[in-house]
């Protein structure tokens, strides 16, 4: 919803990998891009279908060693370019790191952001998307 019509348009939605893949500082042609934007245009098309594989592969864009875990700077930069508020993505980086081991794995990531979107219980959800928790841990 870049344009703030309330409506996601094709375009705004495919201008996600391309977001990602900047901020990951990876080139137009790169074999992970490629994937992120056939994944997105698929999804697109079957509106209604899994998100999975688009999620995947823009986590995938930015996990620089492949491992299958983002760092918080990583992190930072997918959620970031996702257009998420900026002052909250290290609190939803901390609820999803359970172990604490400073990682946030893919299969966490992607579970949480899939209940997120369907509705339930999601610590990526609640840590992005509430005002209280920024507050909370600055202070204020």
């Amino acid at each position: 919803m870049l344009d703030a019509d309330g409506v996601i348009s094709k375009d705004e939605y495919a201008a996600r990998a391309d977001r990602v893949a900047r901020a990951s500082g990876r080139t137009e042609d790169d074999p992970l891009v490629v994937t992120a934007r056939t994944a997105g245009d698929r999804a697109w098309a079957a509106m209604g279908a899994d998100g999975e594989p688009v999620l995947g592969a823009l986590f995938d864009l930015v996990d620089a060693d492949g491992d299958a875990a983002l760092s918080l700077p990583e992190f930072t930069k997918l959620r970031t370019a996702l257009g998420n508020p900026v002052g909250n993505i290290e609190s939803a980086f901390v609820a999803l790191d359970g172990d604490g081991d400073g990682l946030v794995g893919r299969d966490d990531y992607l579970a949480s952001v899939r209940a997120h979107v369907s509705g339930e219980d999601s610590p990526v959800g609640e840590a992005l998307y509430s005002i209280g928790k920024v507050e909370a841990a600055d202070g204020r």
